[in-house]
């Protein structure tokens, strides 16, 4: 890492790190948790992570495709910095109004960049990734703040999926 991605990391662990027990969405248990809405929340730290995390815009991507919750703010905030529009992806379609999965920008026929903000197992980024190809989109890569994978990216792999991040749980101190 340089020194601005190292500082930019303590930064983010000093800010989003928290000790005790957890319960994470894998199902998994785990002693540390990163409250990524803490950073998310910090419009400082957001617009540090967003700088650094553009350069890693794989080319030719068309939308900005943030998984519902925690890849929106991520998204949104690389859609003002580079001017590339937006989709908001639900966990589940809407059952109601015009019963959408993806929000905003439309992903039918466009190179769609899923942005997520921490992949531990990739399970949620997978069944998304499934069901905007299913409507269209084209998707080759995620890109996340996190990877707390250890490098399994096994379950994305299956799916030809390129994972990019701004840090790995290493680069945290774990």
């Amino acid at each position: 890492m340089t020194d601005p991605t190292i500082d930019l990391a303590r930064q983010v662990n000093e800010r989003c790190r928290l000790t005790g027990s957890f319960a994470l969405r894998s199902g998994q248990g785990a002693t540390t948790y990163f409250d990524k809405y803490l950073f998310e929340g910090d419009p400082a730290i957001l617009r540090e992570v967003v700088e650094q995390m553009v350069p890693l815009i794989p080319d030719g991507s068309e939308v900005l495709g943030g998984l519902e919750l925690g890849g929106i703010p991520v998204a949104t905030a690389l859609s003002l910095a580079t001017g590339l529009p937006a989709a908001f992806v639900r966990k589940e379609a809407k059952t109601y109004g015009t019963a959408k999965l993806a929000e905003g920008a439309d992903i039918a026929g466009k190179r769609v960049l899923i942005v997520e903000d921490v992949i531990t197992t990739g399970g949620q980024v997978v069944a998304s990734t499934l069901e905007l190809r299913r409507r269209g989109a084209t998707i080759d890569d995620v890109l996340c703040v996190i990877d707390r994978t250890d490098g399994d990216h096994s379950k994305l792999d299956q799916i030809s999926l390129q994972v990019r991040s701004l840090f790995t749980k290493a680069d945290l101190g774990d």
